[in-house]
């Protein structure tokens, strides 16, 4: 049977999904889990985009312990290098270097005649190969090259050292039909010197179809990302190129993956809490609704039978459930500890009941506790473990007739901070009274409210962008709780603790809050 490697790069492709830029912290956790959930190799990043994308790289490069570790390189000396430099840690290591092979591209974009791009690409893998044995080069635009040249631009780079050679659908173009064709032709020519890979783009819809019939062609490498998220609409779902050949075994027979699919679901709600970007209800596999039944004849249908609506099992993905333990208020922590485990959670003792306490809170204030709402605690915790300010309470006044008012508390090292604002209305209020407290001043760009699970007692889960220096982007905040105003002002917090420690001003902190105000 032929293992068909995965190669996940949410971390660097689908990083550049407007709003899903992540902090260091965050890439870390997302590398960590993509290596329980089983990809063969992760794109961590850019490693010549930014500073900070060399740091993350270099980070998930010592903590990652059996995925590859990949940065993407252009093909120029000074790109292969950082991230020959940035992977050098990791205990296996990979260079993808690029360069476009379209004739549009080559022609509009690179101005470049095609034996010069021949030339820069097989320099790029040669130097490559002085930082690592694992080079993978990609022919930017495949979908849309003459295949005379592909076969000749290829040829050359696996002479040069190449093992994999990536045949992306950078605009989302070929149609399944076509894109099958062009990677059995390849395949063919390679004759096994080399494994063809794929990196499909979603423009038309098509990124998942167009990966599974090169599959069925003969590649032996899937690019990909958690819940599709990438440049404009995205790039091929894991879960989905996974999930299709695991439930198609009858088409699928003689392939197979490493992916534990049970890691699945929980990988999916990472990256969401994370981005803040939740997948359309309706999204195969990790939609809220992918499980659901509304309609009473499947309803009847999946209570006599669950195969006569259901292809693939819940459980299958991760989303396993104990209805012989139920939780509430009156639930210990060895029941909640079970539950964690239960849902492919292993937390240390802080950790434990860091997330344990939260949990009693919840549960005295909703009469039912779901599974998404532990999972959202879990991963709220995750994303939020800087906390150098940390809220305390908020007490509002919302005065229809006048202006809001809040008055909130707010731990800084063992110092209690407390005042009052007033503002246009009530979040203008509560986020007032933050900048005065931290003596920081953040614009809110863009606020997003969604609810964890349904019902009036619904966990409120809040996504804000906040400026706090126009001279950087915007950074993300994430606030969790059954109340949407506490909800905001944890989000705007958790905005500008990241802020803080992106930007290296613990020190600058250190200032006592009577000298700010």
């Amino acid at each position: 049977m032929n293992t068909i490697k995965i190669f996940d790069t949410t971390l660097r492709d689908g990083e550049q999904s407007p709003g899903c830029s992540m902090t260091i912290d965050e890439k870390i956790k997302v590398a960590s889990q993509l290596d329980k959930l089983g990809v063969d190799i992760i794109e961590a990043g850019f490693a010549a985009a930014s500073p900070g994308d060399f740091d993350a790289i270099s980070k998930i490069s010592e903590v990652v312990k059996n995925s590859t570790v990949c940065s993407l390189a252009r093909a120029l000396d000074n790109d292969i290098k950082r991230a020959g430099e940035a992977v050098s840690k990791a205990n296996h290591k990979r260079i993808h270097t690029f360069i476009a092979t379209s004739p549009i591209h080559m022609e509009y974009k690179l101005k470049m005649k095609p034996d010069e791009v021949i030339r820069r690409a097989v320099k790029a893998v040669e130097y490559a190969k002085t930082f690592v044995e694992d080079v993978e080069f990609s022919c930017e635009d495949a979908g849309r090259s003459e295949m005379p040249f592909l076969k000749e631009i290829i040829s050359a780079v696996i002479e040069a050292g190449a093992g994999t050679i990536n045949i992306p659908d950078t605009v989302g173009y070929t149609m399944p039909w076509e894109f099958g064709a062009q990677i059995k032709e390849l395949v063919d020519f390679v004759e096994n010197k080399a494994i063809i890979s794929v990196h499909c783009h979603n423009d038309l819809g098509l990124a998942t179809a167009n990966s599974i019939q090169a599959v069925k062609n003969g590649a032996r490498q899937v690019e990909c990302t958690i819940n599709g998220i990438g440049e404009r609409a995205g790039n091929a779902a894991l879960e989905e190129v996974v999930m299709i050949m695991k439930t198609r075994k009858d088409i699928f027979s003689d392939v197979k993956t490493n992916i534990n699919t049970k890691e699945i679901y929980k990988t999916s709600r990472l990256i969401t809490s994370i981005t803040g970007i939740e997948p359309q209800p309706n999204k195969a596999i990790v939609g809220k609704n992918a499980f659901a039944h509304e309609s009473g004849i499947h309803q009847d249908g999946v209570l006599k039978h669950r195969d006569t609506y259901e292809i693939m099992s819940a459980e299958d993905i991760g989303l396993e459930k104990n209805n012989s333990i139920v939780l509430g208020k009156h639930s210990g922590r060895h029941a909640f500890n079970d539950k964690l485990k239960e849902l492919g959670y292993e937390l240390s003792e802080v950790e434990l009941n860091k997330a344990f306490e939260r949990f009693k809170i919840l549960a005295d204030k909703k009469k039912e506790i779901f599974d998404e709402d532990i999972i959202a605690i879990i991963n709220d915790e995750m994303i939020n473990d800087n906390k150098m300010y940390e809220l305390i309470s908020l007490q509002l006044n919302d005065c229809s007739n006048g202006l809001a008012s809040a008055a909130a508390s707010v731990k800084f090292e063992d110092e209690i901070l407390t005042d009052a604002a007033i503002g246009e209305g009530t979040i203008d209020a509560v986020f007032k009274v933050i900048d005065r407290i931290t003596g920081y001043s953040g614009e809110l760009i863009s606020y997003k409210v969604d609810s964890v699970t349904q019902g009036k007692d619904a966990l409120a889960k809040v996504t804000v962008k906040v400026i706090f220096d126009e001279s950087k982007p915007a950074i993300l905040g994430h606030g969790l709780n059954i109340d949407t105003m506490t909800a905001s002002a944890r989000a705007y917090l958790n905005a500008l603790n990241s802020f803080l420690v992106s930007k290296d001003l613990l020190t600058n902190c250190k200032v006592s809050y009577k000298d700010k105000i």
